[in-house]
């Protein structure tokens, strides 16, 4: 009777488990009729890219004993020796995806699949090949739009990556390593990510497997519409990781309609260099919480200084739109126009007020911003002018205050946040203006004396700019 009872008990176990499995089977999504339907409207494309001579010579820094290596390349990959005449002209080719969003011709890729081809040529599905020309790109958000001179071709259907939610399924198609047509399915993991080095796009962030070939290939949610275009990844490798980055659908098409009519992208532009704001920071600034973008440097002449925001201001929301983390503020600035009057809310003082700020278009040319970016990175850190706190706290009559170390050199030589720079190279510094101007002419590889007063108490130390 026991052993009747075992039997009974393990059968009715097994038939639980496999109707667990076959339930949760069913409740998987099948991407078998989206990727028939979707696959011929995505495109692989190749480049070619002239090269000189001078780049086609490879390793001519080897030096006189490289004959053995010499051989080696001419043997097994027919190139000519080190040192030896190159041909006039030799082909590299590069290799991406993209996607048909008009029945014309128009191709949307990444421009970083593009950038600095000679020729681009489009291949479809159904293995025809065009050549492609390029309309524009726009390197910010890293978008390329092609015209191939064809009629009537398949399309994709764009979505609302608005709408996507963090756990969402989402699938890509693209040929990583060159094997075309390939899919590859995962989750949305984030939205809105903001990366270091791409400010104007607020990255839809999957665990979608992305390599090498996939850049410019279309993300689809499961009702088929192309809600991102895959970008970027997170590699330590050099390949898929697990966290991979699309650039929004809203974002992609916002430039496109640019591209088609104007080549270009045009931005506006407020002129303030900003940092996020952590929970010290908040402290010491009487926030209740840490939000907002910090305004570490305001720009000479630009719509931010015409307005009357001042470094130290923290911007809590700007057209309406609340500023969580810093990344945000670039994103809504890039999506107006010159012209634009905005409402900007900031924290100054222990006070909210309201300012209105009439943004202008970004500069073409090498701004101010462009130099100030430069000498940050030359001197690893951002500066600004003495507040007057501080200034009456440690009696000090002159210098700027170091308001984030960047690394670099500011951090080989000892510098801290807070520290007030007050003589550079046995010159008195009045302004963050002076401190430029004297940073600017310090030669490399050479020490200088700074003065610098930390807590109230005053130091020289040997300042070096090691390039």
């Amino acid at each position: 009777m026991n052993r009747l009872l075992k039997r009974l008990s393990l059968v009715v176990v097994s038939t639980f488990m496999v109707t667990s499995m076959l339930s949760h089977a069913a409740s998987l999504p099948d991407f078998t009729e989206l990727v028939e339907e979707a696959s011929p409207a995505v495109v692989n494309i190749s480049t070619e890219q002239a090269v000189t001579p001078q780049t086609a010579q490879r390793g001519q820094s080897l030096g006189p004993n490289s004959e053995e290596l010499n051989e080696f390349f001419k043997h097994f990959f027919g190139q000519q020796p080190f040192g030896k005449q190159a041909p006039q002209q030799q082909q590299r080719s590069s290799l991406g995806s993209g996607f048909i969003i008009s029945r014309d011709g128009y191709v949307l890729t990444n421009n970083h699949v593009i950038d600095g081809a000679d020729i681009i040529h489009v291949r479809l599905n159904d293995r025809r090949e065009y050549l492609a020309e390029l309309v524009g790109t726009d390197p910010r958000t890293d978008l390329a739009l092609l015209k191939i001179d064809a009629d009537n071709l398949p399309i994709v259907t764009m979505g609302d990556s608005d709408k996507l939610k963090p756990g969402q399924w989402v699938l890509a198609i693209g040929s990583p390593f060159g094997f075309d047509y390939t899919v590859t399915a995962g989750i949305v993991s984030a939205t809105g990510r903001n990366l270091p080095s791409d400010n104007y796009v607020p990255f839809i962030q999957t665990d979608v497997a992305i390599n090498p070939g996939n850049s410019g290939g279309p993300l689809f949610n499961l009702d088929g519409e192309v809600v991102g275009i895959n970008s970027q990844i997170y590699t330590r490798s050099g390949g898929f990781m697990g966290v991979s980055f699309a650039i929004p659908s809203e974002v992609a098409m916002s430039v496109v309609e640019q591209l088609k009519s104007d080549g270009k992208v045009s931005r506006a532009w407020l002129g303030v260099l900003i940092q996020d704001v952590d929970n010290e920071l908040a402290e010491s600034f009487g926030l209740d919480r840490s939000n907002g973008a910090l305004i570490s440097r305001v720009i000479p002449d630009s719509p931010a200084e015409k307005a009357g925001l001042r470094s130290g201001d923290i911007i809590l929301s700007f057209n309406g739109d609340q500023i969580v983390h810093s990344g945000e503020l670039p994103y809504i600035v890039g999506q107006m126009k010159a012209g634009d009057e905005v409402k900007a809310r900031v924290y100054r003082d222990g006070k909210e007020q309201t300012i209105v700020v009439t943004l202008e278009g970004r500069p073409n040319d090498p701004n101010a911003l462009a130099q100030t970016q430069q000498d940050q990175n030359r001197l690893g850190m951002i500066v600004g002018e003495l507040p007057a706190d501080t200034a009456q706290k440690f009696d000090i009559d002159s210098g700027v205050v170091i308001e984030q170390v960047l690394g670099g050199t500011a951090a080989r030589n000892g510098l801290q946040q807070g520290d007030v720079i007050t003589m550079l190279n046995g010159k008195r510094i009045d302004s963050v203006a002076d401190f430029s101007s004297i940073a600017k002419a310090i030669p490399n590889n050479r020490s200088v004396p700074m003065r610098v007063i930390r807590q109230g108490y005053p130091m020289f130390i040997p300042f070096k700019i090691v390039e």
